[in-house]
């Protein structure tokens, strides 16, 4: 059951954290894999990894926030199946680094666009591009976040754009149904990686998995096995969904930790009120 074994995938982003993992699934499952990100060292590692597993890897260090970038990849893939198809694209590339957030009173264009052209815009050209090759049919895996469902204060831009694709997740899915080619997305929690691992404070973390009824945050591996039966012919009625993957959790962590900050600012400041009238009190006090 599930396995992939002839089919070619492409994985954006697949050189790092939750695509690494995905890659590594497919890899388990049989797959033969185009890895794709910007940095050559993490996906000459991955594929190195995959390798020793015996899988048949294709490297591509592109950026595919353009059309050049993304036909280098279609075209590598084709090359690689050895049948000019690609059975499945998982589209994982995205981000939203620390300089492009922030409150939404203050955030400009260049932050609102950095996000949402990487998370969104790109994502949808590199799955058309994928539909366009599926000419016998195919699947799409659009890797969206719990934050595309939830509010999200201080990422607002990053929500945004997830949940745009999860929108567009279901549309595509009715378009290009007839033609056989079916839409998913995986909207993963709370995920510890390379980058996340290192920002999260240890107050932070407890506080993070103290919202998920499964008592631990995500790991890479997670998710990689629900992409495999996204990936599989099992899943051949499936599509049009977007799964959460969270570990049950429902509570928004972001909106609890910026409201925690809210509340915290507003006790600081009345807390400097009531000193600051006591003060007056005694200085009135001294000169009566």
């Amino acid at each position: 059951m599930f396995s992939l074994n002839g089919k070619t995938v492409v994985v954006t982003g697949g050189g790092r954290g939750i695509g690494r993992g995905i890659a590594r699934a497919m890899a388990q499952a049989g797959a033969r894999l185009l890895i794709t990100g910007r940095s050559p060292g993490p996906l000459d590692e991955t594929a190195a990894e995959l390798r020793a597993l015996g899988a048949t890897v294709g490297v591509v260090a592109t950026d595919i926030m353009g059309f050049a970038g993304i036909a280098e990849v279609v075209a590598a893939a084709l090359a690689l199946d050895g049948h000019g198809y690609i059975d499945c694209w998982v589209n994982n590339a995205g981000s939203a680094s620390p300089g492009d957030v922030g409150p939404l009173m203050d955030m400009d264009e260049r932050q609102w666009d950095a996000v949402v052209d990487l998370n969104l815009k790109w994502t949808f050209f590199a799955a058309q591009a994928a539909a366009r090759t599926m000419t016998k049919g195919g699947s799409i895996v659009n890797i969206s976040s719990r934050s595309g469902s939830q509010p999200c204060p201080m990422t607002g831009n990053y929500g945004a754009a997830k949940a745009g694709v999860e929108n567009l997740t279901a549309t595509m899915a009715v378009e290009w149904g007839h033609l056989g080619i079916r839409v998913n997305a995986i909207a993963p929690g709370v995920v510890l990686t390379e980058s996340s691992s290192a920002m999260s404070s240890e107050s932070r973390r407890r506080r993070q998995i103290e919202t998920v009824p499964l008592r631990r945050l995500g790991q890479v591996d997670d998710v990689g096995p629900l992409a495999v039966y996204f990936a599989a012919d099992e899943s051949s009625w499936t599509s049009g969904t977007v799964v959460q993957v969270t570990g049950g959790s429902r509570i928004p962590v972001g909106a609890l930790t910026y409201l925690y900050k809210v509340n915290r600012d507003s006790e600081a400041r009345e807390r400097d009120s009531e000193a600051r009238e006591r003060d007056a009190e005694a200085r009135e006090a001294a000169v009566g």
